[in-house]
């Protein structure tokens, strides 16, 4: 099982990449995108409206795939008695092997009886959705230093999250400040459904108009194509960013004119 010792602050990690589902910037276009981003923060950092970054967490800036690995190597160790050849080829599963549905990610790797997959589905979702299991969550590469600029040159950092904070505020917050992000600090907020029955596309697009009151949103990251539509809508001037690593099946197309990502290397 992955160390539960979180990763020091801005130290980088290997990770697996994400395969491509959309057209992505070159990376001298991402970086002069990011860069940009930064600029615009200095710019209107002394106006009467505060620039806002908006960032979503789960696949934008954090990868929570060791998460799920983490928790399908608990139920691998249960199944070690039961089922012995299958619980090794679970053991075994790395990132690259996870899709956006664990009963996927199971079936691509052999374990194609349904009521293994079922009993795995049903245990990963007592402990994803839960604090104890966000300490596995590493920084997608370049997240920490993006961020961090953002802050220094003058943008109030928004992170609105589709976690819910009954369930997962502790660790949010936890895993926000030991990854190494701003938080904690003036000119930083951490928004969080109310609870856990809520889509979280309609959360963001209730929630939207309502940063308003904080200052002007100039840019806002999301790995969902659906809640990227939303801060366009919303926003019209504001650079809405695609970061392509996995998001919902059925999500819908994504609108004209938003840039997409990797990652957040410059």
């Amino acid at each position: 099982m992955m160390s539960s010792t979180p990763a020091e602050a801005g130290t980088p990690k290997k990770r697996d990449s994400f395969a491509p589902r959309y057209p992505r910037l070159s990376r001298r276009a991402q970086t002069e995108l990011l860069s940009s981003i930064v600029a615009r923060s200095q710019h209107v950092a002394g106006s009467s409206l505060p620039p806002v970054v908006v960032f979503d967490l789960d696949g934008t800036l954090m990868d929570n795939r060791p998460r799920s690995i983490a928790i399908l190597r608990e139920v691998a160790a249960s199944w070690e008695a039961r089922h012995p050849d299958v619980a090794r080829r679970l053991s075994s599963i790395t990132p690259d092997a996870l899709t956006y549905l664990v009963g996927d990610s199971l079936r691509r790797l052999g374990v194609t009886a349904e009521e293994l997959v079922i009993e795995a589905e049903a245990y990963w979702r007592t402990k994803f959705f839960r604090d104890d299991h966000l300490v596995h969550d590493i920084a997608i590469n370049g997240a920490v230093e993006f961020a961090r600029d953002c802050y220094a040159a003058g943008a109030t950092l928004v992170y609105l999250t589709g976690r819910d904070l009954p369930l997962m505020g502790t660790g949010t917050f936890k895993s926000i400040r030991d990854l190494g992000f701003p938080i904690g600090v003036a000119g930083t907020q951490v928004i969080l459904k109310p609870n856990a029955d809520m889509a979280d596309e309609a959360f963001k697009r209730l929630v939207a108009p309502e940063l308003l009151r904080i200052g002007r949103v100039i840019a806002a990251f999301d790995n969902e194509p659906g809640n990227c539509n939303a801060f366009r809508e919303a926003y019209p001037d504001c650079a809405s960013v695609l970061v392509d690593t996995q998001h919902m099946p059925g999500a819908p197309p994504l609108a004209d004119g938003v840039p997409v990502i990797l990652e957040f290397s410059r």
